[in-house]
Parts: C-alpha cells; structure tokens; sequence
C-alpha cells in the first residue's frame, strides 16, 4: 500500500508539471501565492499580483533563449505577466511574432538583448514598406504592459558601424537595420520605467495602433566609434495612430527625439527632455506619390531641446511625384531651447531634396491652426540671427499660425529674427522676409 501511495503522489507531480508545460529553468507562479511572488521579486509593486512566468536566463551572450521567451509569454497570455529578474540578461537571436497578446504584462527588471548578427536580421526580419523598415519582432494584440527598471538593448554597435556613410532614404540602399520596439494592429499599449538602448535604427515605431503610452522612459543611443555614430535613431514614430501619449521621458538619440508620422492623431506630449536630437517634429509626411497623410490635434507642453539640430519642428516633403496632407492643430506650448540650430522650423523642403527641385516641385501640404507660444532659450547661431523660420510652400495653405511669448536669442547677434514666407494672416509677432533675414 505505501509503494502504491508514492506512486499515487510521483504521478500526481509528473502529471502536475505536465499540465503547467514547464520548461527547463521556468517557473510559473499563481497569483495567491504572495510569498513566491515577493521571492522572485513580482510583488508589492504599484501593479496588482497576477499569475506570474519567469524564463531561465542566457548563460552568455550567444545563449538564445528566444524559445523560452515566446514560451514565457504564451503562459503569460490573458491575464498573468512575465518577470525577467533584475541582474539577468535575456539574449533575442530570432525573429519573434507576439501579435496574439491579450491582457499580458511583462515585468522588465534585467536585460533583453538583441544578437548583433547582421546576416540573420537582415535575412530574418518583419518588413514594412513605409521607409523600408524592418524589426526584430511585431507586438500586437490588446491591454499589453510593459514596466520595470530594467534595459531593452538593441545592442546597435555594429550596426552603427556597418551603416556608417549611407542614408536611410537613399532610393539604392538595400542595409535595412531593425527597430527596436514595434506595434502593430495593437491596442492600449503602455510602457512604463524602462531604458531602451542603441536601437540599430528607429527606437519605437506604431503601425496602426490605438492608445500607446510611454511613462518615465529613457532612451539613449551612443557609440564606441566616432566615425560610425548612431543614425535614424528616433525616439518616437508612428504611422496610422489614434492616441500616443510620451510623458516624463528622457531622450539622447541623434535623430528626432519624437516624430509622430503619416496619420497620426489625438497626440499629449508633457515632460520631455530631448538632448542631442533633431527635435520634436510633426512629420515628415507627404513622401509617397498621390497619398494623402495627415498628422491632427497634438498638444506638446513642458519640453527641453538641448544641442539640437531643431527644436519644435514641422516637416514636410516637396519635390516629384511626392503626396499631399495636412498638419493641423498642433500646440506647442512651454518649450525651453538652447544652443540650437533651427529652435522653430516649418520645413516644407524636407531631407535632401536640393532648393531649385522644391522650388519647380513644392509642396502640398497644408499647415493650419498651429501655436508656439512660451519658447525661449537660445540658438546655436548657425542660422545667425533667425531664431524662427517659417517658410511655407507656394502650392499649400500655411494659416492660423500664431506665435506667443517668443523669447529666443542668438549669438550671432541682436536682435534675433522670425522668418516668416507665404503665411496667410498675422502670426502675432513681428517677422521678416527671409530674402531679408541676416
């Protein structure tokens, strides 16, 4: 009888971990279970207690455990969360489909590295037309999390050196480098506490994407080599979205610190520190010949752009065979600048279009009910004493645009300039012609 009993129990546990699918170094915890939960560090945060999954971490950098990780999820899927403990890393070396999420939370407390195999991303990837972008992995589905203190590294090094010399709208280059973090056909998507790390190009991009926020987030590119710097780094963009909120965010990237794109709408920017970036721009749109894009109702406030290449920005291409929109209702309000190039810019000549093309192509979109208004700071006096260029193509509608409490100085002299070209109506500040700006 006390054989038949041990057996009885043996079978119980087998059987136990058979119906839990465990692999090898995973745990999966139930909610009620607070003193493990507490263990493994996934208790007493802000976030209620919820089943929750860890994943053995990667021995050394060549370790993938891109198997665990999707494993990981799928248990986490539909109410429960996925730890990655703090001083662990997990190493990424295969592209990964994650658009079936509902109602998931990742806990992020250690690392998720990518493999800086360029052969395999290149050949491996998921592909998007718009810009010839490409990602690591897609994050799709609805009610996804993802909090914590630790790291998201794209581990971009060797992409930055790779790609040094090339240009990511060149219509001949074929070196597509992936994003860091995407969505797609997903909804109400928060991120919260995170360091994203040397993306390889684009940091986060949503594609078709409903209500996404971004919460005390920081996000840094750099590199070890001067000649190869990061490049197309954006913190932010997005392509036909309706609700993206960045708030309490620090961005050092080299490229738009925030760059909402094609069809983007219902925009809440709040307390932004952007050091080393092109700016927080609407745009560009209007790239794709006879497409009509739009970007609608953003509200920027509380923003710092420091040794910038732009500061507040709109953007939009001109040239052949180019498309049509409109940039409207856009607020930038509280904007502290300094030592930048252009601290306000309306660019409707975007990227490396040459003045006289623009000139017999312009552009057509449309830049209506805008507001600047508390920016202050000073230029880097690259564009001497035009603080603020306002220069709107011929072939488009630039009206409502009014200009409040403008304090910007430049030490190329006094006093600073607002260009302002084919604006309909008065802008509420003093301006010139920029045939006439110094």
């Amino acid at each position: 009888m006390k054989f038949l009993a041990i057996a009885a129990l043996f079978a119980g546990a087998v059987s136990g971990l058979a119906s839990s699918h465990l692999i090898p170094g995973a745990q999966i915890i139930p909610a009620k279970d607070t003193a493990a939960l507490r263990k493994v560090g996934a208790h007493g945060r802000k976030y209620p207690d919820r089943r929750t999954v860890t994943i053995r971490p990667s021995k050394n950098n060549t370790d993938d455990v891109s198997d665990d990780f999707l494993w990981g999820i799928k248990q986490a899927n539909h109410g429960g969360r996925l730890l990655l403990k703090k001083g662990k890393t997990y190493i990424i070396g295969k592209k990964l489909n994650l658009s079936f999420l509902d109602n998931i939370e990742v806990q992020l407390e250690g690392e998720i590295k990518f493999t800086d195999d360029i052969e395999y991303w290149q050949a491996n990837n998921f592909y998007y037309d718009f810009q010839k972008s490409i990602t690591f992995w897609v994050w799709g589905g609805q009610d996804i999390k993802i909090f914590g203190s630790g790291t998201l590294n794209g581990n971009g090094q060797e992409w930055y050196n790779a790609f040094a010399g090339r240009e990511i709208l060149d219509s001949s280059n074929t070196f597509y480098r992936p994003i860091l973090f995407l969505t797609d056909n997903a909804t109400r998507v928060s991120v919260e506490g995170i360091t994203q790390l040397n993306s390889p190009c684009w940091t986060n991009f949503f594609v078709r994407t409903n209500d996404v926020s971004f919460d005390h987030v920081f996000i840094n590119a750099y590199s070890t080599n001067a000649s190869a710097l990061p490049k197309n780094t954006d913190g932010f963009d997005s392509l036909n979205v309706n609700g993206l909120r960045v708030t309490n965010t620090r961005i050092d990237i080299g490229d738009d610190c925030f760059s909402p794109k094609p069809n983007t709408s219902n925009i809440f920017v709040q307390n932004l520190w952007c050091n080393n970036t092109h700016g927080v721009s609407m745009g560009s749109i209007g790239q794709y010949s006879g497409v009509q894009d739009i970007i609608e109702h953003a509200y920027i406030e509380n923003v710092t752009l420091l040794n910038g290449q732009n500061g507040a920005r709109l953007k939009a291409w001109a040239g052949q065979d180019v498309g049509y929109g409109r940039i409207n209702n856009i607020t930038y309000r509280n904007i502290h600048i300094e030592n930048t190039d252009n601290p306000v810019v309306l660019d409707q000549c975007y990227f490396n279009v040459n003045a006289t093309e623009c000139a017999a192509y312009p552009s057509s979109v449309n830049i209506t009910n805008i507001v600047f208004d508390n920016i202050y700071g000073t230029s880097s006096g690259k564009e001497g004493k035009v603080v603020v260029d306002l220069t709107c193509s011929p072939n488009a509608v630039c009206s409502d645009i009014h200009l409040s409490n403008i304090d910007i100085t430049s030490p190329a002299g006094s006093p600073p300039e607002i260009v302002c070209d084919g604006i309909d109506g008065d802008i509420g500040v003093e301006c010139v012609s920029s045939a006439d700006a110094e």
